[in-house]
């Protein structure tokens, strides 16, 4: 598979991800009965299993190594932090005002960590710039 299908596949899943989420934690919040069905419980490891797939192929496909690559590895990080927070923003056995908080607190990083992906700075949209 060529690089550009690859990134294109890659940037579909970040996208549908990140509505999945989105919608989930938001009808969580708001007490939806839909985010307790099995498709709401089995689409996103679908759609999230593309997306580590995809990412994985493009860092082998570009030879990149987290270790030796900071924002790769910034990355990495902000992904762990992201399901983290995720895991307590969609717990149902958390008060609402907890889970409200980690849905905005992993939005927020999530858009870190396309910022990082964009700018290829482990700093993202927090590194200064030399204007």
């Amino acid at each position: 598979m060529d690089y550009g299908t690859l990134k294109a596949i890659h940037e579909i899943a970040v996208a549908l991800s990140v509505t999945g989420f989105f919608a989930r934690g938001l009808a969580s919040l708001l007490g939806a009965a839909w985010v307790c069905g099995r498709l709401a419980k089995t689409l996103p490891h679908v759609v999230d299993s593309v997306l580590l797939i995809s990412a994985l192929l493009l860092a082998w496909t570009l030879r990149l190594n987290p270790g030796s690559v900071p924002w790769l590895m910034a990355k990495v990080v902000g992904l762990l932090v992201y399901i983290g927070l995720g895991m307590v923003a969609l717990r149902p056995g958390q008060p609402a005002s907890v889970r409200a908080v980690a849905w905005v607190v992993a939005l927020a990083t999530f858009g870190w960590i396309v910022s990082v992906a964009i700018t290829k700075n482990p700093l993202g949209v927090f590194a200064l710039r030399g204007d």
